[in-house]
């Protein structure tokens, strides 16, 4: 009968045997490999954890490096009379403005119809006909038959001319409605009026009477008086769009929106921070394992992380640093933001604080001057010359994902070597197994023969 199980036969060269001798080349040859690949992948996860920051940090760079974050306006008005908004760039002005007239609208009325649809006394004509509706100077022509109603004229004229004037009725009382017309814009220019151009309507609308006159807005701007048609006024001050609310007096100032530049600069500090605390943590040198960051020994990582650093110390052109704009780094590494002597820098010149910044020119206390890349330019290329399409940390990634590959191919040649060399041992100790098994059944029948022979002796 044939051995079926490797060693059966002896009960030496078990499969267990063989098994452990297969472990003792794996711990030798495969598991050093399998390792490293593991530390090369907490590597892989480490770094997106660093781009991650790094991403979030030039985001905050790219965020404060143009003159676009130094255009923002704040607009303060301490008095009821007007509401004020400005867009970016808008002229930094600070003037007293008081409103003595509000524009209004022109408005018309009909006379008394006692009803405004159906039946004869809705009526605006008993003949078809046509009238010129005059709006701003502006002649609409409006033909009616003669059923139209009242309602139904009030409909023509808002078809014809609804973007000039706007009818509705009005029912005064029971058997009081009259036509109301009422100019689509304010100003002293907005009189309505209705003649016959053919036909025959009815005096009661071609005879209008006055509700209320379209009129201008007046007012002074620091006690210089202006006159406009509208109470929106959007062209006094470049920028600056106004809103004439009700007679009286206010204060507006438009400035700097320092509150816009001091949220983003904190926001750069902040995610700062993060990066340089992450980078630390992670380039840790330590005797102990559990606290030896896993870049330590990676040149790349340690270098630009100190290059970083370095800049924050040197960018500025020559006319100083960001330490003298309320940027401060401890021994730490750790960045803080003093808004208020930033805000001291701004009141001694707001052009040269956004020179520095944004770029541009910088006028010395000699009166000369300096043209600058500015601050936060140089950091974006500094930073950006690491975490950009194909820069240091692509590279560096790439290099890592090679060191994987090359240890899984090695790992897979180590264990396909394995693989042949143990299914050829597993056939030689099966043969080897028979060769001993039969040794052991000579020996065992000699044994019983010389037991045999002892016997009848």
């Amino acid at each position: 009968m044939a051995i079926s199980s490797l060693g059966a036969g002896s009960g030496i060269l078990t499969q267990d045997v063989l098994d452990q001798l297969r472990a003792a080349d794996e711990a030798g040859q495969i598991q050093p490999v399998t390792l490293n690949i593991a530390y090369e992948n907490d590597k892989k996860d480490a770094l997106k954890l660093i781009n991650a920051k790094m991403d979030n940090l030039i985001d905050s760079i790219n965020d404060i490096k143009s003159h676009s974050l130094f255009d923002e306006r704040d607009v303060t008005v301490s008095g009821s009379s007007v509401t004020a908004t400005a867009i970016a760039n808008t002229d930094l002005v600070d003037f007293t403005l008081d409103v003595t007239t509000i524009a209004t609208k022109q408005i018309e009325q009909s006379g008394s119809f006692t009803a405004a649809d159906g039946g004869e006394n809705a009526l605006v004509s008993d003949a078809d006909g046509v009238i010129n509706l005059n709006i701003d100077g502006q002649d609409f022509e409006i033909a009616y038959q003669a059923d139209t109603t009242l309602k139904e004229l009030k409909a023509l004229i808002n078809d014809a001319a609804g973007e000039k004037v706007n009818a509705t009725i009005l029912q005064v009382s029971s058997d009081d409605f009259r036509l109301f017309l009422s100019s689509a814009e304010t100003g002293s220019s907005q009189d309505i009026t209705i003649t016959n151009k053919s036909g025959t309507i009815d005096s009661k609308i071609s005879d209008l009477t006055q509700v209320q006159p379209g009129v201008d807005a007046e007012f002074t701007f620091n006690g210089q008086a202006i006159t406009r048609s509208s109470n929106q006024v959007d062209d006094l001050v470049t920028g600056l769009k106004l809103t004439l609310n009700e007679v009286g007096s206010s204060n507006v100032k438009v400035a700097q929106d320092r509150s816009n530049i001091e949220e983003k600069f904190s926001n750069f500090v902040e995610h700062y921070n993060n990066a340089i605390t992450e980078l630390s943590k992670m380039t840790k040198p330590s005797a102990e394992s559990d606290e030896k960051g896993i870049f330590s020994d990676e040149s790349t990582i340690k270098n630009m992380k100190k290059s970083i650093q370095n800049m924050i110390s040197t960018i500025g052109g020559g006319v100083g640093s960001l330490m003298d704009y309320g940027f401060d780094v401890d021994k730490d590494g750790k960045m803080s933001f003093d808004k208020e002597n930033f805000g001291k820098k701004l009141d001694q010149s707001t052009q040269n604080v956004e020179a520095f910044f944004a770029g541009g020119t910088f006028t010395n206390s000699d009166s000369s001057t300096v043209e600058l890349t500015g601050a936060f330019t140089e950091l974006s290329t500094k930073v950006e010359s690491y975490t950009s399409y194909n820069a240091t940390l692509d590279l560096f990634a790439t290099s890592i994902s090679d060191r994987v590959s090359d240890l899984e191919e090695k790992k897979t040649i180590a264990t396909e070597r394995l693989d042949a060399k143990y299914a050829i041992l597993k056939k030689q100790f099966a043969a080897y197994d028979i060769m001993i098994s039969r040794f052991n059944s000579a020996s065992s029948m000699f044994s019983q023969m010389v037991t045999t022979q002892n016997a009848s002796s």
